[in-house]
């Protein structure tokens, strides 16, 4: 067959080539990689292999210092998750994914096929999917379009992960001004499997036959991967055809035979169809298997007539796999596939040309060697600010006239009543966390889930704060790791490894640029010091919209996933206060009990902004190796079986930490002040490296006896332990615990209910 061009081809104009997100340096490198025009069908595949959402051109460079290793790594970044071995000859696969742009233009199947989307890529790898994490960010709650977002993005979310029957078991959801016009929507999936039942996506085997297996393709998501590496214009409403649409009791069905045929020896490779659809997936497994690929588009199942190349290629339509199998198991795995009724095509075949190579209507319509498109994509390295001209740039300067509280409970009843602080019970309450029937605890530090049939459980959490990484990118990706870190030690669980969703404004901005890079330099150290390596991840560029009236950029919100496990389920701890009596403490470093009015960190706090309406200072600085001594001590503490509940310290401080624990258990607490800092410092400074725990009466001579023990690694000797009060009564600060919660409560019922 020779090369042709399809009937019907438009002239490849310098506007054309603009609608697809190409610079015109790009077109000139289409040009030289093909040696001649492109049509329209190989146009549109290097649009969506070159997007910032597929080749990660502006980040690549960076994300390459990140630490991926340790000897309980199996795989890291580069397959569709990452692989952990958790014992046992089981493995945890986990990954999150942004679908940012979708949520927004469509907030329920953006939400919803972004789950489907991160379920798949975890299930793909031989897993079956056991909890669903997310990380939401919101605008303002009084912008208009605010509540229809909120309540479309959580029903998504909610409609798809309780009918393929995997339990959400929590996240975090965060709002400000910045996402008015650009919400973000972060899923993560967990999954567990055998460790030597993995599978990779390298096509390899020449005229090994190519398989499709799922939905049928349509029209829905074409150039949703350019889309998502776009900012948003005034005409974001427009975009909704390159929205995808989800069908979860398909992706359930899909799940089922995958595992089945996975039980079998027939799978050379598999790769999901996500964003960029056929285009990317088949384009992955010839690029990782050093191979080539042939289609047959004619044999493409579709749901809508008279479907072009283009279209196919392009269209991201949820519910899609495509499989290397080995030859002769065809029939075997077409019988699987039509039990479970979802469609299965032969579609292709592997080849050693190292071409993408698409036929249609016995004519070649697509010839494309494979190193342009993946491995040799553009690489850019963009101008970003150093860290001290990014810092005079954002205008950060030590807080001067510091305030003061003048009545704490007051104060906390405001905080908790805030749209960050408030319950998440409205949000919960549409995800079904009990499905499968493992889970173990949602809505503490970390969600917990049993690993099946064994004593064993994986924590999970979702953890950032923008605010921070707006004030001193390089602080806020230290603290990212750390407050992830933390959540999984105040459960109990062993920190193992960090995914990563790493939303940032546009890199061609040198400012924008240096968030990127200074944050990723900060996660990069925490993940070192802790021994918290990153195996899997996405980036999301331009976010920003135009449709807010002005280059209105996110806060910088490098979201992290991290997973760790408990030995003994039975181990777990809970942050919720447990029985009359028990004593109080705050581990935090020792350096923190010498009063220094610069380290009780009031900037950027939420007090500061909540009760002073005020936005300033620096962000909290993270000693990592403080928070590595903290966690060491509190796991062991609670691997003793010593601590009736743990709590860190993050938003809010020390009195809404208090304040949720108390919530939690029912109970109140008698706890007194520092005299040596302020009401402000003390109640609601944001300080790192710090947790509460609690001391049953009848285990203070043990857990007394285990501190004179002293510690076991160095850096614990820089943490000590301060008895703040008891637990007991129905009041906290001189506030009921029926003001608390009336306070807590509020926020979701008014606005919703309004």
């Amino acid at each position: 067959m020779t090369q042709t061009t399809p009937q019907n081809t438009p002239q490849i104009t310098p506007e054309i080539v603009e609608q697809h997100g190409l610079s015109s340096e790009e077109y000139d490198r289409v040009l030289n990689a093909l040696g001649r025009e492109p049509n329209l069908v190989e146009l549109g595949i290097f649009s969506v292999m070159w997007s910032e959402h597929c080749s990660y051109k502006s980040s690549r460079l960076h994300l390459k210092k990140l630490p991926t290793e340790a000897e309980w790594v199996i795989c890291g970044p580069g397959e569709n998750a990452g692989v952990i071995d958790i014992g046992d000859g089981q493995a945890a696969i986990f990954k999150m994914e942004s679908h940012n742009h979708p949520s927004y233009i469509e907030p329920y199947q953006g939400a919803a096929t972004g789950v489907g989307g991160i379920l798949r890529d975890v299930f793909t790898m031989g897993a079956r999917p056991v909890a669903n994490m997310n990380a939401l960010r919101f605008g303002r709650p009084e912008h208009p379009k605010m509540k229809h977002l909120v309540q479309g993005v959580v029903a998504g979310i909610g409609g798809y992960g309780n009918c393929v029957g995997v339990p959400t078991v929590g996240g975090e959801t965060n709002f400000h001004p910045a996402y008015d016009g650009n919400i973000l929507v972060n899923a993560m999936t967990v999954g567990v499997a055998d460790a030597d039942k993995i599978f990779y996506s390298a096509a390899t085997g020449v005229g090994n036959p190519i398989v499709y297996v799922g939905s049928k393709t349509g029209r829905d998501g074409i150039h949703g991967a350019t889309m998502a590496s776009a900012d948003f214009e005034e005409d974001a409403e427009a975009k909704r055809p390159t929205v995808q649409v989800g069908d979860p009791f398909t992706e359930k069905l899909l799940i089922e035979a995958c595992l089945e045929l996975m039980a079998t020896d027939a799978i050379v490779a598999i790769q999901d169809m996500g964003a960029a659809g056929l285009t990317s997936s088949s384009v992955e497994m010839a690029t990782n298997g050093k191979a080539g690929i042939r289609l047959d588009m004619d044999k493409v199942p579709c749901r809508e007539e008279g479907m072009t190349p283009y279209e196919m290629m392009l269209s991201e339509s949820q519910e899609r796999m495509l499989m290397v199998l080995k030859p002769g198991k065809e029939e075997m795995a077409a019988a699987i596939f039509e039990k479970w009724e979802l469609d299965f095509a032969v579609i292709g075949e592997v080849t050693d040309t190292q071409h993408m190579v698409l036929e249609f209507g016995g004519e070649v319509v697509c010839d494309i060697p494979l190193g342009p498109l993946a491995a040799d994509a553009p690489l850019y390295d963009r101008p970003y600010l150093s860290k001290e001209e990014y810092t005079a740039w954002a205008g950060i300067t030590p807080m001067q006239d510091v305030p003061d509280s003048d009545n704490p409970g007051a104060d906390l009843l405001k905080m908790l009543a805030s749209p960050n602080l408030a319950s998440r019970g409205w949000i919960a309450e549409q995800y079904d966390s009990q499905v499968m029937a493992d889970t173990l605890q949602t809505g503490g530090d970390a969600g917990v889930v049993r690993v099946h049939g064994t004593k064993k459980a994986l924590a999970m959490s979702t953890d950032c704060t923008p605010r921070y990484v707006h004030a001193d990118p390089y602080e806020g990706g230290k603290q990212a790791i750390a407050e992830a870190y933390r959540n999984l030690c105040a459960v109990g669980a062993r920190p193992l490894a960090v995914t990563n969703c790493l939303n940032f404004a546009n890199p061609q901005r040198p400012e924008i640029m240096a968030q990127f890079v200074h944050a990723l330099e900060g996660m990069g150290d925490a993940c070192r010091a802790l021994d918290f390596p990153i195996v899997s991840g996405n980036v999301s560029l331009y976010n920003e919209s135009k449709a807010t009236g002005g280059g209105s950029a996110i806060l910088p919100t490098p979201a992290i996933g991290g997973v760790g496990i408990i030995e003994d389920a039975s181990n777990m701890v809970t942050s919720a206060f447990k029985g009359e009596g028990d004593a109080i403490y705050m581990i935090a470093p020792e350096f923190w009990a010498k009063p220094d009015p610069t380290r009780s960190h009031l900037g950027k706090s939420l007090w500061l902004d909540v009760v002073k309406g005020r936005d300033e200072g620096r962000a909290p600085p993270v000693d990592l190796a403080a928070e590595r001594g903290a966690g060491h001590i509190v796991r062991r503490l609670i691997e003793f079986g010593l601590l009736s509940a743990v709590h860190d310290l993050s938003d809010g401080g020390l009195a809404v930490a208090l304040a949720e624990m108390a919530l939690r258990g029912g109970i109140g607490a008698d706890v007194t002040a520092n005299a040596d800092y302020s009401a402000a410092q003390w109640w609601f400074g944001e300080d790192q490296a710090r947790y509460v725990i609690t001391v049953a009466p009848e285990k203070m001579d043990a857990f007394n006896k285990e501190l004179a023990a002293g510690p076991e690694i160095p850096e614990a000797e820089m943490v000590g332990f301060h008895r703040i009060g008891t637990v007991g009564g129905d009041s906290l600060l001189g506030v009921s615990l029926e003001q608390m919660r009336a306070a807590h409560e509020s926020f979701f019922a008014d606005w919703m209910e309004a």
